[in-house]
């Protein structure tokens, strides 16, 4: 029996709406197989031992450069998006692997200083007058692609936010357990931080999640395993997921968006611009300067300022 067959025969236990790694649409550049690895596995890999991906343990979740030892990076929520993305995908019946190495790629395309990078760089092309845009998702699919990963796993990457819909279900947990997990662990990250309390919290929320962050994992966890079995979606109750959307406007309005956000943002926007208007005006190509700076880690970007 070949490695592809025995693939196929434990493969063949898998949900009927699962995506096989025999069945993949393969890579933009076709390459010989791996005889020990499915094309999943090998996509997982191929991220793991990127340099994007290594990065992403020096970018900011929400904190710029906070200090203390325990705050979320941009790895940590990959790594812990991912777990919780593996345990969906188990319980339904869905390609793990798959799941996998969507979840370790999503992130990798994004800026120094969160969100507030992603806009501020955004905002540097539009002032600039170039004709592009910035959106994360679409340069982590442009980093999957130059690391000539499967369609599938391409696909999953570009489509975890923004208005595409996801191809796969396996595409689809990624992009829902991505908030599952954001919105959970920046609570966390914000009580640490002291920019919330749990008297603060709102509480019919907390009522239908959970009180601690753990629970409402656990909570919104079960509550899409239950919704989707057996169905060809990812989906939530509606309780629940009007809970999630609501504690998610929350967390917008008190920290990613609220007072105490501004100076890390107009810190994060002087950066970014003074780097970009920097390398343009050098004479880089716009494109070699988006790569460039959405590369750099919240650490090497405030350093890169400080020397111009």
């Amino acid at each position: 029996m070949t490695f592809d067959e025995r693939i196929e025969a434990l493969e063949a236990s898998l949900s009927p709406f699962a995506v096989r790694s025999v069945e993949t649409r393969g890579r933009e550049l076709p390459e010989e197989r791996c005889g020990v690895r499915t094309e999943f596995q090998r996509d997982r890999d191929r991220i793991v031992h990127s340099k994007p991906f290594r990065r992403l343990k020096g970018k900011t979740q929400v904190f710029i450069d906070p200090e203390g030892d325990h705050y979320r990076t941009r790895m940590t929520h990959t790594l812990e998006t991912t777990a919780i993305s593996r345990v969906v995908a188990r319980a339904l019946g869905l390609n793990e692997d798959l799941t996998e190495a969507i979840g370790l790629g999503h992130d990798m395309g994004h800026t120094p200083f969160g969100h507030a990078g992603e806009d501020a760089l955004d905002a540097a092309l539009r002032e600039g007058g170039f004709d592009r845009r910035f959106r994360h998702n679409e340069q982590s699919f442009r980093i999957a692609r130059s690391l000539n990963l499967t369609h599938e796993v391409c696909d999953g990457i570009l489509t975890h936010t923004g208005e595409r819909e996801p191809e796969s279900l396996e595409g689809k947990i990624v992009r829902l357990v991505d908030r599952v997990a954001y919105i959970n662990h920046d609570i966390d990250d914000a009580l640490r931080y002291g920019l919330l309390s749990v008297e603060t919290l709102p509480q019919d929320e907390i009522a239908v999640l959970g009180s601690t962050g753990s629970g409402r994992i656990d909570t919104l966890v079960h509550d899409i395993v239950s919704s989707s079995e057996g169905v060809d979606d990812i989906r939530q109750s509606p309780d629940v997921g009007e809970a999630m959307l609501s504690l998610r406007a929350f967390m917008f309005e008190r920290v990613y968006l609220g007072p105490q956000a501004a100076p890390e943002h107009e810190r994060a926007h002087e950066v970014v611009t003074a780097i970009f208007g920097h390398l343009v005006e050098r004479g880089d190509a716009v494109d070699e300067v988006v790569d460039y700076i959405a590369g750099m880690t919240d650490r090497f970007a405030l350093a890169y300022a400080d020397a111009l």
